[in-house]
């Protein structure tokens, strides 16, 4: 009977090691000067500056900020990982650790005013590509 119960015991107690133990929390926030700027990573659209996003993976990631009058900036971002994230380490730090640790990245962008082209500018442009396409021909 003894011998039984002490496998259940020993599978409950490393359940519950691991139950307790923490994992490690990525997290990224994304900032821009002015604020309120259309954020996309990698394509997808998340909010507006200053905007906060949990992650899973470290890599490059392409990140695109758009707002009416400033030109559109589009970076592509390196995230790189802690020492602690690092392989084999992150085995560890990922399911051993006794608590939750978050590491965070923050970036921050300045976005350049859109230049405006004046109407008459805008007008000789399309006549010499429109005189260029007729030549082409």
């Amino acid at each position: 009977m003894i011998s039984f119960r002490f496998p259940l015991a020993v599978c409950l107690l490393l359940f519950a090691v691991c139950s307790l133990s923490g994992c490690v929390s990525r997290r990224m926030t994304i900032r821009s000067d002015p604020p309120g700027a259309l954020v996309e990573l990698d394509g997808e659209r998340i909010g507006y500056t200053p905007t906060s996003l949990d992650f899973t993976y470290y890599a490059t990631r392409e990140v695109r900020l758009s707002k009416p009058g400033f030109e559109t900036l589009t970076i592509q971002q390196p995230v790189p990982p802690p020492w602690y994230q690092i392989p084999p380490l992150d085995f560890v730090s990922d399911n051993f650790l006794p608590m939750q640790v978050t590491n965070r990245h923050d970036f921050t962008y300045r976005l350049t005013p859109q230049a405006f082209v004046s109407e008459e500018e805008l007008l000789d442009r399309a006549g010499g590509i429109r005189t260029q396409s007729q030549l082409a021909q």
